[in-house]
């Protein structure tokens, strides 16, 4: 049957459902709302930030949400079971631990006993297999890879349509939206009729042009029951791969700015125009499967058995990682031979990102009297930024917050050198895009390719030049609209200061009182208090920002640092602070400085030179070299091919290497407590730590703002390796030798094809093993039980992470012991003291 003899239905009121609910509309809608909201965001490419895939799930516990994903994508959210029986047999899941685990889980869905859960994981259970849809039975029933043309034709039209900036020659803009867009170029798109589907281009130039009209219409030619509807449209928002989830950013952002945006509800609408078209042309030999499906949509997610004894045993697995995360905190602490009160020789604030744990460890081996401490990497600066001689601002800042600062690269003194710069980055751009123009680019390869050789050949050996450093930052007015935005807000919102000026002298001095409060950072202060904000030096690695700093939009830290730093050293500021009782001496200076967690060198920003404090720069610059060279002969241990900490230095310059470094691989706990419950002791850079004094923290404001802040970014960023690692198929990046950027927004693998969101398969396995072991955060805090309850109870959202098993709760004692674990509705059980 062919699609243009088709009953099809313009905008005229919908026909009436089968059941005769007149509020039919308004259910379908809610479905696509839903199905909508189940899928991950995804932040492009320049500025791409961990993200947890389950984002959607958080009010459904592991075994539940896998039932879900299960059927929409067949996705895993476990480990093999081979992963567990290795673990057992190697005594690391003992048999406490699957005992513990077995008694958390639901009586009515464990196994009987132990014995019982003890012989399941010897067997091994198929992978999940996503229900099919009409585009899936189609092609069962006519061998045409359905799947397969419609994810290269969307693929094809989103890279252009989404394009932010990459293309050459961009397709025009719709102001009616996606669908009306794809409806444009669909009607001309003759490979779907090529394909086997004959009248298609008609069909899809007599839909209903609103979006969700025609999702009602689609519905209903396709019988579904309102039971069936949200987790269908969510099986076709997941086939749709990163498309999907770029559309649900769009949405996050446009919802962050008090807006709305219908771009994912489109991307429904488009691919329901194919599931429609499909079953017209193939309804008669796929009718009594569809029948089946769609009953299987409408039944009620619910864990089986299998998911159940899954769940069970990666709660084993925790349970064992949590074991030995007590143990390292119950050990003694190394002796000081430097009394706590005594002036520190340096102090130096590191972002919380598990890749400090192993520098900081390494540069306080050096000397007795150096102190560090771990805050958000931002450091409570959320600004804006622009370059130097560039109009993008770049939103510096965790993704749950907006820009409260403005802030530029350079003085006013260096106006001239800017229009300078900003002549020869255009001058850069034109030269580029004569490069890889369609009619020059061929004829420049020809011409000058011989002046590239040495390039070629120094980049092949890894020798890149260093990169310019830029001037310091400082706080300008807000930009007038219109101005380009590093996450693509089109508008600046948000902001404390209406007026978009820099803040006054009383509103710096609070921003300093509360961001050293927050940092728990007290007297007795140092002459030389470095703020190191981090990031990672790479060439040709489209990933790039997923190993910059994620409190920092997924750029470095740098700019947030040395602003920070500025603000400190502002004599009004100190003064102010004085007056309020935190007195910083007058010879101490705060440095900005970047920590390039690559090659693990710290680079000191001069902001603010100082004759006073020269010997000091010099001592800091030999220490941070120093324990450079111990973190990096660590770290070579672990990384492929490394050898030597001389040969980790290099990896980022070195255009073919496809693991410059392993970035957060290997995160599973977060502990917010003094240094003194974790320093010296090795965490082997699996820890975020938080520093956090409970007894300085009145009404425990700053306890809230870590639990609902920093731990709900830790929770994305160890989800995303999570998923990435357990379902790569779904929340994987792919394969990085098969990857070509398209639209300046994402990758895709091959020359074309859906977009793939999420880590690259190189970001969390060696090529044999995985490198990192998926283990849901365990987060430890140092704070009376009644405090963090407080917290929790006032922020349904967090509490619903640690309710569900998203994340681990623990709580610690006053002498840094893991003593209490959070059972879920605001209760506790104490840990044992054995451990």
């Amino acid at each position: 049957m062919s699609t243009a003899t088709l009953p099809l239905a313009t905008d005229a009121p919908l026909p009436a459902p089968a059941n005769g609910n007149d509020n039919a509309f308004e259910r379908i809608a809610t479905a696509a709302d839903r199905a909508a909201l189940a899928i991950p965001p995804a932040w492009p490419l320049a500025s791409s930030v961990a993200v947890n895939p389950f984002l959607g799930q958080s009010g459904e516990d592991l075994a539940t949400a896998g039932a879900r994903l299960a059927r929409v994508a067949g996705a895993a959210v476990t480990p093999p079971r081979a992963t567990y029986r290795a673990k057992i047999a190697a005594g690391a899941i003992t048999e406490a631990d699957l005992l513990a685990a077995w008694s958390n889980a639901p009586p009515d869905l464990r196994p009987t006993d132990l014995a019982a859960l003890k012989q399941a994981v010897e067997h091994d259970v198929p992978p999940p297999v996503a229900l099919p849809t009409v585009a899936d039975l189609a092609a069962g029933v006519s061998g045409i890879d359905w799947p397969g043309l419609i994810a290269e034709r969307l693929g094809a039209w989103a890279a252009g349509h989404f394009d932010e900036g990459q293309a050459l020659w961009a397709a025009p803009r719709n102001a009616r939206g996606a669908y009306a867009a794809w409806r444009a170029v669909a009607t001309h798109d003759l490979s779907p009729e090529i394909a086997g589907l004959p009248g298609f281009a008609l069909h899809v130039s007599e839909v209903p042009v609103n979006p969700l009209r025609l999702i009602a219409r689609a519905s209903e030619r396709l019988g579904l029951a309102d039971a069936a509807l949200e987790t269908y449209f969510h099986r076709l928002l997941m086939s749709l791969g990163g498309w999907a989830q770029y559309a649900r950013y769009k949405r996050w952002q446009a919802e962050l700015a008090g807006g709305s945006d219908a771009t994912t509800t489109d991307l429904l609408a488009i691919r329901l125009v194919w599931e429609e078209a499909l079953f017209a042309r193939y309804a008669p030999a796929i009718a009594a499967r569809w029948a089946e499906t769609v009953a299987a949509h409408a039944a009620p997610v619910a864990p089986s058995a299998d998911l159940v004894i899954d769940s069970i045993l990666q709660e084993a697995a925790e349970r064992a990682a949590q074991r030995a995360l007590a143990a390292t905190l119950a050990a003694p602490a190394p002796a000081s031979s430097t009394s706590p009160d005594a002036r520190p020789s340096l102090q130096a604030a590191f972002c919380i990102d598990v890749r400090s744990e192993p520098f900081r460890r390494a540069l306080e081996s050096l000397d007795p009297g150096i102190r560090t401490l771990g805050f958000a990497g931002f450091f409570g600066v959320a600004t804006a930024h622009r370059r130097f001689a560039s109009d993008v601002e770049e939103l510096r800042l965790p993704v749950l917050l907006t820009p409260a600062l403005h802030s530029a690269a350079g003085s006013d003194a260096d106006a001239e050198a800017d229009r300078s710069a900003r002549i020869a980055a255009r001058a850069k751009r034109a030269w580029g895009r004569f490069k890889l123009a369609a009619v020059s680019s061929f004829a420049f390869v020809e011409a000058t390719g011989p002046l590239h050789v040495g390039r070629i050949l120094s980049d092949s050996l890894g020798r890149v030049g260093a990169t310019p450093e830029e001037p310091a930052p400082r706080l300008v007015p807000a930009q007038p609209h219109g101005h380009d935005h590093g996450h693509d807000h089109g508008h600046d919102h948000g902001h404390a200061h209406d007026d978009g000026q820099p803040p006054d002298l009383a509103a710096r001095i609070d921003a300093a009182e509360k961001i050293l409060g927050a940092m728990s950072l007290a007297p007795p202060f140092a002459r030389l208090v470095v703020l190191a904000g981090h990031g990672a030096r790479l060439v040709n690695n489209p990933h790039a920002s997923a190993l910059q700093c994620g409190a920092c939009g997924g750029y470095s830290g740098e700019v947030n640092a040395r602003l920070l730093a500025a603000l400190l050293n502002d004599r009004g500021v100190r003064s102010g602070l004085a007056a309020r009782g935190r007195a910083v001496p007058d010879d101490t200076l705060f440095v900005g400085a970047l920590h390039d967690t690559t090659a693990d060198t710290v680079t000191l920003y001069d902001d603010a030179p100082s004759a006073a404090h020269r010997a000091d720069m010099a001592q800091a610059r030999a220490w941070f070299e120093a324990a450079g060279t111990l973190t990096r002969t660590e770290r070579a241990l672990r990384l492929p091919r490394a050898g030597s900490a001389a040969a980790v230095a290099r990896r980022g310059n070195d255009w073919s290497e496809t693991r410059p470094e392993w970035g957060l691989a290997g995160c599973s706990a977060f502990i917010a407590a003094p240094r003194t419950r974790t320093g010296g002791r090795s965490l082997a850079g699996r820890a975020f730590l938080h520093d956090y004094d409970w007894q300085q923290d009145a009404g425990f404001g700053v306890l809230e703002l870590i639990l609902t802040a920093p731990v709900v970014v830790a929770s994305w960023i160890s989800l995303q390796y999570y998923g990435s690692t357990v379902a790569p198929d779904a929340f994987g990046g792919g394969n990085k030798l098969l990857h070509n950027v398209t639209g300046g927004i994402g990758v895709i693998e091959g020359n074309g094809g859906l977009l793939r969101a999420g880590l690259p398969w190189q970001s969390v396995h060696d090529g044999e093993t995985p490198a990192h072991e998926p283990l849901r955060l365990s987060v430890c805090i140092e704070a009376p039980r009644e405090a963090i309850e407080g917290v929790l109870a006032r922020h349904d959202a967090v509490r619903t992470l640690f309710d569900k098993g998203w994340l681990n709760l623990f709580a610690l004692d006053d002498d840094g012991h893991m003593a209490w674990r959070y059972a879920a509705g605001l209760r506790w059980t104490a840990m044992d003291p054995s451990v």
